[in-house]
């Protein structure tokens, strides 16, 4: 057992009073941090735990809490911070610095975000390889308890975790961070989190357990109960409901190449990626059978379309007021819609299933043999955690990658339409090669799909990136045309 799991939580208010000024700075400034715009006006604590004592050396607590922003309804989103504390910081460690402490139990002493250093990225992985349990968190190997589709005793998903690999942060990071254990394991710590079963571990667990090799299995997990839900229920325990997902252990494929980032290089040398593209179909459809193999799958007739339509249709709404250039386009999207929504009121059905939920060629890996792996299963972060696990048509992640597609060919000047062409048409071969159905034969279903993907790109680009608005609005024209 490691020492820092021999240690007991700390849930001192003192704590978080001496961290609150600094933390209203540093968090609105992450990439990962989910209220930009508005004002952080203060912070609760849902769990403090201590890893590691503060001592002179160093010290390490482990925080949940709720940032609490003006006109945001709901508590406030709950964050998961590795607090680092030192009396000094070392420069090799200055691009994590929170800043210095003048108030509280914490006086005097410099704080930092601890997943730059090695020796508290370290005490997470031993945590794991102990399968220890610390104050509130819980770091599990086996499916013992663990409520996300775990396999019970016989050590489905585990995986020996030697001692002494060196931790790193990766620095490229967005909605989460990522530590990579000596080129053996990466672990994807989910910084914005709520409590429920999280697809970023359910889904790669049921996959493992179908013995599929598209995606990485996962090796430990880290837990935090809940708990609020703790005390309303009275269990020595929270389930899966009532707890939080705060990071996946998988293997590190070493050597492999981020897709997004392998089709921009392709295409900077003019070099043709459509067999890539087929695999990569080939690899989505062996996910989305394995998905459908391992969890419940729905018949989508008229009544269960309809509230899908619709939803579809506000988005278009809500877009069109937010962006006055998609105004004359709105009768030829919403047309997209209508026309799925007619086939299903003639009778016409889909399967749904739990699918990705946000695919696109950077949640796409490549390993030095060629093989294409799938990561990144928690779906679009902005959407409640229910939604994310609904059943859903194949459909819309194959619209996801086809749109990522264009997207690529649009990052060379001038672009080149004919080289997304041939990747969509390469990726839907591949796909059909595997499924035993092309998604180009239900092109209602997928230009419905593309085109609400589409009209949320515009949205997005319009807010953030307005030089890349052309991109979506490119396709904008294609779906809106009447054929």
């Amino acid at each position: 057992m490691s020492e820092a799991a021999t240690r007991s939580a700390t849930t001192s208010p003192d704590l978080l009073a001496s961290l609150d000024p600094l933390l209203r700075e540093w968090l609105p400034r992450q990439r990962w941090f989910a209220g930009k715009g508005r004002p952080v006006t203060g912070f609760s604590l849902v769990a403090a735990t201590e890893l590691l004592p503060v001592t002179t050396q160093l010290g390490l607590y482990h925080l949940l809490v709720r940032a609490h922003q003006p006109a945001l309804q709901g508590p406030g989103d709950c964050y998961q911070l590795l607090i680092g504390i030192r009396e000094a910081l070392p420069p090799r460690l200055a691009p994590a610095l929170i800043g210095h402490v003048d108030r509280g139990p914490l006086t005097g002493r410099t704080v930092y975000d601890a997943l730059y250093d090695a020796r508290p990225a370290e005490v997470l992985l031993e945590a794991m390889r102990t399968r220890a349990r610390i104050g509130a968190l819980r770091f599990d190997r086996d499916g013992s308890g663990s409520g996300e589709g775990g396999t019970g005793d016989d050590g489905e998903g585990e995986g020996e975790i030697p001692v002494g690999l060196v931790a790193r942060v990766v620095t490229s990071e967005q909605s989460n961070s990522s530590i990579v254990y000596g080129d053996t394991f990466i672990l994807k710590l989910l910084r914005r989190v709520v409590p429920g079963v999280n697809p970023d571990l359910e889904l790669p667990l049921a996959l493992a357990r179908e013995g599929c090799p598209r995606v990485p299995a996962p090796v430990a997990w880290i837990r935090a109960d809940d708990p609020e839900a703790t005390q309303t229920h009275h269990d020595m325990a929270a389930s899966a409901e009532d707890s939080y997902v705060l990071g996946v252990l998988q293997p590190f494929v070493r050597g492999a190449a981020d897709g997004w980032e392998l089709a921009l290089r392709e295409l900077a040398k003019g070099e043709d990626f459509s067999a890539e593209a087929r695999a990569l179909g080939r690899a989505t459809a062996e996910v989305h059978l394995a998905l459908a193999r391992a969890l419940p799958t729905v018949t989508l007739g008229h009544a269960q379309l309809r509230p899908l339509v619709d939803g579809m249709i506000e988005r278009l709404d809500a877009a069109i007021q937010a962006v006055p250039a998609l105004h004359p386009y709105g009768p030829g999207l919403r047309s997209a819609y209508e026309a799925l929504a007619d086939l299903a009121a003639e009778g016409e059905t889909w399967t749904a299933q739990r699918i990705h939920g946000d695919l696109h060629l950077g949640q796409c890996l490549r390993s030095p043999s060629g093989q294409w792996s799938l990561i990144d299963f928690e779906g679009e972060p902005s959407k409640p955690l229910a939604e994310r696990r609904l059943p859903q048509p194949p459909a819309r992640d194959i619209a996801g990658m086809l749109r990522s597609f264009d997207y690529a060919a649009h990052s060379l000047r001038p672009h080149l339409p004919g080289w997304a062409a041939k990747c969509r048409a390469a990726y839907c071969a591949g796909y059909a090669e595997t499924s035993g159905r092309d998604p180009r034969t239900d092109p209602v279903l997928l230009r419905a799909y593309e085109t609400d993907k589409a009209v949320y790109e515009v949205v997005y680009e319009a807010r953030h990136r307005p030089d890349w608005l052309p991109v979506p609005m490119s396709a904008v024209h294609r779906l809106a045309a009447p054929d």
